[in-house]
Protein backbone atom coordinates (compact mmCIF):
# COMPACT_ATOMS: atom_id res chain seq x y z
CA UNK A 1 0.00 0.00 0.00
CA UNK A 2 3.11 2.50 0.91
CA UNK A 3 4.92 1.40 -2.34
CA UNK A 4 1.82 2.47 -4.43
CA UNK A 5 1.35 5.86 -2.76
CA UNK A 6 4.70 6.28 -3.47
CA UNK A 7 4.52 5.50 -7.02
CA UNK A 8 1.33 7.90 -7.26
CA UNK A 9 3.71 10.71 -5.25
CA UNK A 10 6.53 9.82 -7.62
CA UNK A 11 3.99 10.78 -10.65
CA UNK A 12 2.79 13.24 -9.51
CA UNK A 13 5.31 16.41 -11.17
CA UNK A 14 5.30 14.30 -14.32
CA UNK A 15 1.26 14.93 -14.47
CA UNK A 16 1.62 18.43 -13.33
CA UNK A 17 4.34 19.23 -15.54
CA UNK A 18 2.46 17.78 -18.80
CA UNK A 19 -1.36 19.65 -17.41
CA UNK A 20 1.24 22.69 -17.84
CA UNK A 21 2.49 22.18 -21.09
CA UNK A 22 -0.82 20.78 -22.87
CA UNK A 23 -3.18 23.66 -21.60
CA UNK A 24 -1.33 26.17 -23.49
CA UNK A 25 -2.22 24.20 -25.91
CA UNK A 26 -5.70 23.87 -26.45
CA UNK A 27 -5.97 27.87 -25.23
CA UNK A 28 -3.63 28.82 -28.03
CA UNK A 29 -5.85 26.48 -30.58
CA UNK A 30 -9.25 28.43 -29.01
CA UNK A 31 -7.27 32.15 -29.51
CA UNK A 32 -6.64 30.77 -33.18
CA UNK A 33 -10.12 30.35 -33.94
CA UNK A 34 -10.91 33.51 -32.46
CA UNK A 35 -8.31 35.81 -34.54
CA UNK A 36 -9.71 33.58 -37.45
CA UNK A 37 -13.17 34.75 -36.25
CA UNK A 38 -12.36 38.41 -35.74
CA UNK A 39 -10.67 38.73 -39.33
CA UNK A 40 -14.01 37.58 -41.01
CA UNK A 41 -15.77 39.83 -39.34
CA UNK A 42 -13.26 42.56 -39.38
CA UNK A 43 -13.49 42.32 -43.54
CA UNK A 44 -17.29 41.66 -43.09
CA UNK A 45 -17.36 45.07 -41.39
CA UNK A 46 -14.92 46.77 -43.75
CA UNK A 47 -16.64 46.12 -47.30
CA UNK A 48 -19.89 47.13 -45.15
CA UNK A 49 -18.29 50.29 -44.57
CA UNK A 50 -16.45 50.19 -47.65
CA UNK A 51 -19.75 49.79 -49.80
CA UNK A 52 -21.36 52.41 -47.29
CA UNK A 53 -18.68 54.80 -48.42
CA UNK A 54 -19.25 54.45 -51.60
CA UNK A 55 -23.04 55.45 -51.29
CA UNK A 56 -22.22 58.41 -49.26
CA UNK A 57 -19.70 59.28 -51.67
CA UNK A 58 -21.87 58.96 -54.52
CA UNK A 59 -24.68 60.83 -53.14
CA UNK A 60 -22.25 63.21 -52.41
CA UNK A 61 -21.46 63.94 -55.98
CA UNK A 62 -25.23 63.62 -57.25
CA UNK A 63 -25.49 66.72 -54.62
CA UNK A 64 -22.90 68.60 -56.12
CA UNK A 65 -24.34 67.96 -59.55
CA UNK A 66 -27.28 69.60 -58.40
CA UNK A 67 -25.53 72.46 -56.40
CA UNK A 68 -23.51 73.39 -59.46
CA UNK A 69 -26.79 73.23 -61.75
CA UNK A 70 -28.83 75.09 -59.09
CA UNK A 71 -25.86 77.59 -58.73
CA UNK A 72 -25.72 78.24 -62.68
CA UNK A 73 -29.56 79.05 -62.47
CA UNK A 74 -29.11 81.38 -59.48
CA UNK A 75 -26.58 83.30 -60.98
CA UNK A 76 -28.42 83.47 -64.11
CA UNK A 77 -31.78 84.37 -62.19
CA UNK A 78 -29.78 86.90 -60.28
CA UNK A 79 -28.28 88.65 -63.49
CA UNK A 80 -31.85 88.72 -64.48
CA UNK A 81 -33.26 90.08 -61.67
CA UNK A 82 -30.68 92.65 -61.66
CA UNK A 83 -31.09 93.46 -65.03
CA UNK A 84 -34.82 93.81 -64.47
CA UNK A 85 -34.12 95.34 -61.09
CA UNK A 86 -31.65 98.13 -62.30
CA UNK A 87 -34.37 98.68 -65.25
CA UNK A 88 -36.72 98.94 -62.97
CA UNK A 89 -35.09 101.66 -60.71
CA UNK A 90 -34.42 103.68 -63.62
CA UNK A 91 -38.09 103.77 -64.88
CA UNK A 92 -38.93 104.31 -61.05
CA UNK A 93 -39.25 108.35 -61.64
CA UNK A 94 -39.08 107.79 -64.79
CA UNK A 95 -39.89 110.74 -65.84
CA UNK A 96 -39.01 113.06 -63.23
CA UNK A 97 -41.46 115.96 -63.35
CA UNK A 98 -40.50 119.63 -62.15
CA UNK A 99 -42.04 122.87 -62.32
CA UNK A 100 -40.57 126.20 -62.19
CA UNK A 101 -43.07 129.30 -61.04
CA UNK A 102 -41.62 132.80 -62.35
CA UNK A 103 -43.69 135.54 -61.24
CA UNK A 104 -43.12 139.87 -60.63
CA UNK A 105 -44.94 143.02 -60.09
CA UNK A 106 -43.26 145.71 -62.52
CA UNK A 107 -43.75 149.25 -62.01
CA UNK A 108 -42.85 151.41 -64.56
CA UNK A 109 -42.06 155.42 -64.52
CA UNK A 110 -43.18 156.91 -66.93
CA UNK A 111 -46.11 154.90 -66.79
CA UNK A 112 -46.88 153.50 -69.98
CA UNK A 113 -43.19 152.41 -70.65
CA UNK A 114 -42.59 150.73 -73.85
CA UNK A 115 -39.16 148.96 -74.48
CA UNK A 116 -37.72 149.36 -78.02
CA UNK A 117 -33.94 148.93 -79.65
CA UNK A 118 -33.43 152.10 -82.23
CA UNK A 119 -31.46 150.06 -84.88
CA UNK A 120 -32.09 146.54 -84.07
CA UNK A 121 -34.50 144.30 -85.75
CA UNK A 122 -36.52 143.48 -83.03
CA UNK A 123 -36.76 139.78 -81.57
CA UNK A 124 -40.05 138.72 -79.98
CA UNK A 125 -40.21 138.55 -76.59
CA UNK A 126 -37.64 140.65 -75.46
CA UNK A 127 -37.66 143.70 -72.71
CA UNK A 128 -38.80 143.77 -69.40
CA UNK A 129 -42.45 142.83 -70.28
CA UNK A 130 -45.90 144.48 -69.13
CA UNK A 131 -46.14 146.34 -66.21
CA UNK A 132 -47.99 145.18 -62.88
CA UNK A 133 -49.04 141.96 -62.01
CA UNK A 134 -47.77 139.23 -64.35
CA UNK A 135 -47.36 135.29 -64.40
CA UNK A 136 -44.05 135.41 -66.36
CA UNK A 137 -41.99 132.76 -68.40
CA UNK A 138 -43.01 129.92 -66.45
CA UNK A 139 -41.80 126.13 -66.89
CA UNK A 140 -42.93 122.70 -66.35
CA UNK A 141 -39.95 120.01 -67.00
CA UNK A 142 -39.94 115.81 -67.44
CA UNK A 143 -36.23 114.40 -67.80
CA UNK A 144 -35.30 110.96 -67.41
CA UNK A 145 -32.24 108.69 -68.37
CA UNK A 146 -34.31 106.99 -70.62
CA UNK A 147 -31.78 103.52 -70.61
CA UNK A 148 -28.07 103.28 -70.35
CA UNK A 149 -27.52 104.94 -73.74
CA UNK A 150 -29.96 108.33 -73.70
CA UNK A 151 -30.72 110.61 -71.62
CA UNK A 152 -34.44 112.76 -72.52
CA UNK A 153 -35.91 116.35 -71.27
CA UNK A 154 -38.49 118.35 -72.56
CA UNK A 155 -39.43 121.58 -71.29
CA UNK A 156 -43.24 123.30 -71.78
CA UNK A 157 -42.68 127.17 -71.24
CA UNK A 158 -46.20 128.85 -69.91
CA UNK A 159 -46.38 133.20 -70.36
CA UNK A 160 -48.82 135.28 -72.06
CA UNK A 161 -51.57 132.65 -71.76
CA UNK A 162 -49.66 130.43 -74.07
CA UNK A 163 -47.74 127.20 -73.93
CA UNK A 164 -44.64 126.36 -76.31
CA UNK A 165 -42.21 123.61 -76.46
CA UNK A 166 -38.97 125.39 -75.23
CA UNK A 167 -36.73 122.30 -75.18
CA UNK A 168 -37.38 118.64 -75.90
CA UNK A 169 -34.42 116.92 -76.99
CA UNK A 170 -32.51 113.04 -76.27
CA UNK A 171 -28.66 112.84 -75.50
CA UNK A 172 -26.17 110.16 -75.52
CA UNK A 173 -24.90 109.44 -72.21
CA UNK A 174 -21.04 108.11 -71.36
CA UNK A 175 -20.48 107.78 -74.92
CA UNK A 176 -15.74 107.03 -75.34
CA UNK A 177 -13.55 109.65 -75.46
CA UNK A 178 -15.76 112.63 -73.91
CA UNK A 179 -18.04 112.57 -76.80
CA UNK A 180 -21.38 113.66 -76.56
CA UNK A 181 -24.82 114.06 -79.09
CA UNK A 182 -28.03 116.41 -78.19
CA UNK A 183 -30.45 116.38 -80.84
CA UNK A 184 -33.70 117.42 -80.91
CA UNK A 185 -35.08 121.21 -79.83
CA UNK A 186 -32.41 122.60 -77.57
CA UNK A 187 -30.81 125.92 -76.27
CA UNK A 188 -27.21 126.74 -77.98
CA UNK A 189 -24.22 126.29 -75.93
CA UNK A 190 -22.27 129.05 -77.47
CA UNK A 191 -21.73 131.96 -74.78
CA UNK A 192 -22.58 131.47 -70.90
CA UNK A 193 -26.11 132.94 -70.41
CA UNK A 194 -27.42 131.19 -73.75
CA UNK A 195 -27.78 127.79 -72.42
CA UNK A 196 -29.32 128.68 -69.59
CA UNK A 197 -33.01 129.23 -68.45
CA UNK A 198 -33.82 132.06 -67.28
CA UNK A 199 -35.28 131.86 -63.83
CA UNK A 200 -31.65 130.79 -62.92
CA UNK A 201 -30.63 133.87 -63.84
CA UNK A 202 -29.30 136.28 -61.08
CA UNK A 203 -31.33 139.78 -62.49
CA UNK A 204 -34.89 139.73 -64.16
CA UNK A 205 -34.22 140.00 -67.59
CA UNK A 206 -31.61 139.51 -70.12
CA UNK A 207 -28.64 141.75 -70.87
CA UNK A 208 -29.66 144.15 -73.92
CA UNK A 209 -26.97 142.38 -76.41
CA UNK A 210 -28.47 139.00 -75.56
CA UNK A 211 -31.94 140.66 -76.39
CA UNK A 212 -30.70 142.79 -79.80
CA UNK A 213 -28.94 139.96 -81.29
CA UNK A 214 -30.60 136.52 -79.72
CA UNK A 215 -33.80 137.62 -78.79
CA UNK A 216 -32.38 136.50 -75.15
CA UNK A 217 -31.01 133.51 -76.25
CA UNK A 218 -31.10 131.61 -79.18
CA UNK A 219 -32.86 127.91 -79.41
CA UNK A 220 -33.65 125.61 -82.20
CA UNK A 221 -34.23 122.20 -83.51
CA UNK A 222 -31.00 120.74 -84.10
CA UNK A 223 -28.29 118.34 -83.17
CA UNK A 224 -25.01 118.99 -81.49
CA UNK A 225 -21.75 117.20 -81.41
CA UNK A 226 -19.81 117.64 -77.86
CA UNK A 227 -15.80 117.11 -76.88
CA UNK A 228 -14.36 117.30 -73.73
CA UNK A 229 -11.00 117.04 -73.81
CA UNK A 230 -9.29 114.48 -71.81
CA UNK A 231 -7.24 117.09 -70.03
CA UNK A 232 -6.42 118.77 -66.84
CA UNK A 233 -8.34 121.88 -66.87
CA UNK A 234 -11.86 121.43 -68.00
CA UNK A 235 -12.23 121.80 -71.81
CA UNK A 236 -14.84 121.44 -74.46
CA UNK A 237 -15.22 122.10 -77.99
CA UNK A 238 -18.41 121.58 -79.60
CA UNK A 239 -20.43 122.22 -83.48
CA UNK A 240 -24.29 122.75 -83.72
CA UNK A 241 -26.68 122.39 -86.96
CA UNK A 242 -29.91 123.84 -86.02
CA UNK A 243 -33.01 124.54 -88.77
CA UNK A 244 -32.77 128.10 -88.84
CA UNK A 245 -36.49 129.25 -88.07
CA UNK A 246 -35.24 131.03 -84.53
CA UNK A 247 -33.95 134.34 -84.45
CA UNK A 248 -31.75 135.80 -85.04
CA UNK A 249 -32.05 133.43 -88.24
CA UNK A 250 -34.97 133.12 -90.17
CA UNK A 251 -37.21 130.98 -92.91
CA UNK A 252 -35.25 127.73 -92.61
CA UNK A 253 -32.89 128.05 -94.81
CA UNK A 254 -30.69 125.35 -96.67
CA UNK A 255 -33.46 122.56 -96.85
CA UNK A 256 -33.75 123.26 -93.21
CA UNK A 257 -30.05 123.90 -91.96
CA UNK A 258 -29.77 127.46 -91.96
CA UNK A 259 -27.70 128.06 -88.85
CA UNK A 260 -24.63 126.50 -87.29
CA UNK A 261 -22.38 127.92 -84.19
CA UNK A 262 -18.91 126.71 -83.25
CA UNK A 263 -18.06 127.24 -79.66
CA UNK A 264 -14.68 126.30 -77.44
CA UNK A 265 -14.99 126.51 -73.32
CA UNK A 266 -11.87 126.12 -70.81
CA UNK A 267 -12.04 126.60 -67.34
CA UNK A 268 -10.23 125.63 -63.94
CA UNK A 269 -9.63 126.24 -60.60
CA UNK A 270 -6.96 128.69 -59.50
CA UNK A 271 -7.09 127.38 -55.67
CA UNK A 272 -9.51 126.29 -53.13
CA UNK A 273 -11.83 129.57 -53.49
CA UNK A 274 -11.57 130.60 -56.76
CA UNK A 275 -12.70 129.32 -60.38
CA UNK A 276 -12.92 130.26 -64.00
CA UNK A 277 -14.60 129.83 -67.35
CA UNK A 278 -13.80 131.58 -70.75
CA UNK A 279 -15.28 130.70 -73.51
CA UNK A 280 -15.11 131.99 -77.82
CA UNK A 281 -18.01 131.01 -79.87
CA UNK A 282 -19.45 131.86 -83.74
CA UNK A 283 -22.86 131.36 -84.98
CA UNK A 284 -23.25 132.00 -88.68
CA UNK A 285 -27.36 132.53 -89.90
CA UNK A 286 -29.20 132.79 -92.87
CA UNK A 287 -32.22 135.14 -92.80
CA UNK A 288 -34.67 134.18 -95.01
CA UNK A 289 -37.58 136.99 -94.60
CA UNK A 290 -36.81 138.21 -90.89
CA UNK A 291 -39.71 140.18 -90.52
CA UNK A 292 -39.98 143.75 -88.32
CA UNK A 293 -43.21 144.72 -86.18
CA UNK A 294 -43.97 147.46 -89.33
CA UNK A 295 -43.77 144.77 -91.92
CA UNK A 296 -39.96 145.55 -93.18
CA UNK A 297 -38.03 142.40 -93.76
CA UNK A 298 -34.26 141.58 -94.77
CA UNK A 299 -32.78 139.03 -96.24
CA UNK A 300 -29.07 137.74 -96.05
CA UNK A 301 -26.55 136.37 -93.27
CA UNK A 302 -25.90 137.07 -89.98
CA UNK A 303 -22.73 136.41 -87.96
CA UNK A 304 -22.02 136.47 -84.62
CA UNK A 305 -19.30 136.06 -82.36
CA UNK A 306 -18.94 135.79 -78.88
CA UNK A 307 -16.36 135.97 -76.21
CA UNK A 308 -17.73 135.18 -72.48
CA UNK A 309 -15.60 134.91 -69.13
CA UNK A 310 -17.10 133.87 -65.41
CA UNK A 311 -14.86 134.40 -62.08
CA UNK A 312 -16.13 132.90 -59.35
CA UNK A 313 -15.41 133.07 -55.21
CA UNK A 314 -16.25 131.04 -51.88
CA UNK A 315 -14.16 130.77 -49.02
CA UNK A 316 -12.51 127.45 -49.43
CA UNK A 317 -15.23 125.86 -51.86
CA UNK A 318 -17.83 126.37 -49.51
CA UNK A 319 -20.68 128.79 -50.74
CA UNK A 320 -23.11 129.04 -48.10
CA UNK A 321 -22.07 132.03 -46.22
CA UNK A 322 -20.50 134.04 -48.68
CA UNK A 323 -19.53 133.70 -52.57
CA UNK A 324 -19.13 136.12 -55.52
CA UNK A 325 -19.10 135.75 -59.27
CA UNK A 326 -18.26 138.00 -61.56
CA UNK A 327 -19.27 137.44 -64.85
CA UNK A 328 -18.74 139.48 -68.74
CA UNK A 329 -19.51 138.98 -72.21
CA UNK A 330 -18.70 140.76 -75.27
CA UNK A 331 -21.10 140.31 -78.42
CA UNK A 332 -20.13 141.62 -82.17
CA UNK A 333 -22.88 140.70 -85.12
CA UNK A 334 -22.05 141.11 -88.67
CA UNK A 335 -24.72 141.45 -90.90
CA UNK A 336 -24.84 141.87 -95.04
CA UNK A 337 -27.82 141.22 -97.35
CA UNK A 338 -30.97 143.06 -98.74
CA UNK A 339 -33.50 145.01 -96.96
CA UNK A 340 -37.16 145.96 -97.69
CA UNK A 341 -38.54 148.83 -95.65
CA UNK A 342 -42.63 149.12 -95.89
CA UNK A 343 -43.17 150.01 -98.98
CA UNK A 344 -41.29 147.32 -100.41
CA UNK A 345 -38.60 149.66 -101.30
CA UNK A 346 -34.90 147.32 -101.21
CA UNK A 347 -31.41 148.67 -100.01
CA UNK A 348 -28.33 147.11 -99.60
CA UNK A 349 -27.50 146.37 -95.62
CA UNK A 350 -24.37 146.01 -94.26
CA UNK A 351 -23.47 146.87 -90.63
CA UNK A 352 -21.32 145.85 -87.73
CA UNK A 353 -23.09 146.15 -84.33
CA UNK A 354 -21.54 144.80 -81.11
CA UNK A 355 -22.29 145.62 -77.71
CA UNK A 356 -21.38 143.71 -73.72
CA UNK A 357 -22.49 143.40 -69.95
CA UNK A 358 -20.62 142.94 -67.23
CA UNK A 359 -22.28 141.84 -63.52
CA UNK A 360 -21.12 140.92 -60.09
CA UNK A 361 -23.25 139.14 -57.12
CA UNK A 362 -21.85 138.89 -53.61
CA UNK A 363 -23.68 137.36 -51.30
CA UNK A 364 -23.12 139.19 -47.99
CA UNK A 365 -24.60 136.87 -45.58
CA UNK A 366 -26.40 133.33 -45.70
CA UNK A 367 -29.77 133.53 -48.02
CA UNK A 368 -29.04 137.11 -49.06
CA UNK A 369 -27.20 138.25 -52.60
CA UNK A 370 -26.50 141.71 -54.13
CA UNK A 371 -26.00 142.29 -57.57
CA UNK A 372 -25.14 145.27 -59.96
CA UNK A 373 -25.18 144.76 -64.08
CA UNK A 374 -24.64 147.41 -66.81
CA UNK A 375 -25.10 146.36 -70.48
CA UNK A 376 -24.64 148.43 -73.45
CA UNK A 377 -25.41 148.22 -77.00
CA UNK A 378 -23.98 150.08 -80.08
CA UNK A 379 -25.24 150.81 -83.18
CA UNK A 380 -23.92 151.40 -87.06
CA UNK A 381 -25.14 154.90 -88.27
CA UNK A 382 -26.63 153.99 -91.98
CA UNK A 383 -27.33 155.80 -94.89
CA UNK A 384 -29.96 158.08 -94.98
CA UNK A 385 -31.80 155.30 -96.88
CA UNK A 386 -32.31 153.63 -93.47
CA UNK A 387 -33.67 156.97 -91.90
CA UNK A 388 -36.85 156.35 -90.50
CA UNK A 389 -37.00 152.58 -90.39
CA UNK A 390 -36.30 149.99 -87.60
CA UNK A 391 -32.48 150.11 -88.55
CA UNK A 392 -32.42 154.04 -87.55
CA UNK A 393 -30.61 154.64 -84.50
CA UNK A 394 -31.88 157.84 -83.93
CA UNK A 395 -28.22 158.61 -82.60
CA UNK A 396 -29.04 156.51 -79.77
CA UNK A 397 -26.38 153.92 -78.51
CA UNK A 398 -28.73 151.26 -75.60
CA UNK A 399 -28.18 150.96 -72.29
CA UNK A 400 -29.16 149.63 -69.14
CA UNK A 401 -28.08 149.78 -65.37
CA UNK A 402 -29.37 147.03 -63.04
CA UNK A 403 -29.47 146.44 -59.15
CA UNK A 404 -30.74 144.04 -57.45
CA UNK A 405 -31.19 142.49 -53.62
CA UNK A 406 -32.16 138.59 -53.33
CA UNK A 407 -33.20 136.49 -50.33
CA UNK A 408 -33.16 132.70 -50.78
CA UNK A 409 -35.63 130.54 -48.26
CA UNK A 410 -33.70 127.72 -50.47
CA UNK A 411 -32.36 126.73 -53.16
CA UNK A 412 -35.80 126.40 -54.42
CA UNK A 413 -37.25 129.51 -53.29
CA UNK A 414 -36.17 132.88 -54.46
CA UNK A 415 -37.54 136.22 -53.67
CA UNK A 416 -35.79 139.63 -55.39
CA UNK A 417 -36.01 143.06 -55.55
CA UNK A 418 -34.69 144.83 -58.75
CA UNK A 419 -34.22 148.60 -59.88
CA UNK A 420 -33.40 149.04 -63.79
CA UNK A 421 -32.19 152.60 -65.56
CA UNK A 422 -33.25 151.61 -68.98
CA UNK A 423 -31.76 154.03 -71.58
CA UNK A 424 -32.42 151.75 -74.22
CA UNK A 425 -34.59 154.30 -76.57
CA UNK A 426 -35.59 157.64 -76.47
CA UNK A 427 -37.27 157.25 -73.31
CA UNK A 428 -35.42 156.95 -70.06
CA UNK A 429 -37.56 154.69 -67.87
CA UNK A 430 -37.34 153.61 -64.09
CA UNK A 431 -38.21 150.05 -63.93
CA UNK A 432 -39.03 148.71 -60.37
CA UNK A 433 -39.42 144.55 -60.63
CA UNK A 434 -40.42 142.54 -57.61
CA UNK A 435 -40.09 138.81 -58.63
CA UNK A 436 -40.83 135.68 -56.82
CA UNK A 437 -38.95 131.79 -58.66
CA UNK A 438 -40.08 128.74 -57.08
CA UNK A 439 -39.25 125.50 -57.76
CA UNK A 440 -40.69 121.86 -56.77
CA UNK A 441 -40.22 118.33 -57.94
CA UNK A 442 -37.54 117.09 -59.90
CA UNK A 443 -34.82 119.68 -60.49
CA UNK A 444 -31.33 119.05 -61.77
CA UNK A 445 -28.14 120.83 -60.54
CA UNK A 446 -26.88 124.20 -62.52
CA UNK A 447 -24.09 124.39 -64.86
CA UNK A 448 -20.82 126.18 -63.67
Amino acid sequence: MNKKRLKIWALLPIILVSSTLITPQITFAANQEDVKQLKKDLETLKKQYQQKLDELEQRLNDIEETTDEVDEKTDALAIQVSQQSNQQAANTFNPGVGVVLNGKFQSFSPTGFEFNLPGFFPADETGPGEEGLALGESELNMTANIDDKFYGSITLSFGDGEANVEEAFLQTIALPHGMGIKFGRFFSNIGYLARRHTHTDDFSERPLPYEAFLGGQFGDDGVQFNWVAPTDIFWESGVELYRGDSFPAAGSAHRGTGVYTLYTHVGADINDSQSWRAGLSYLNATVNDRESLDGELFNGDSKLVIADFVWKWAPKGNPFIHNAKIQAEYLSRKENGLFNDTSGNPSLYKSKQDGFYVQGVYQFMPQWRVGLRYSRLNADNLPAAFNATVLDNMGINPKRTSLMLDWSNSEFSRIRLQYSQDKAGLTKADIWTLQYIAAFGAHGAHSF
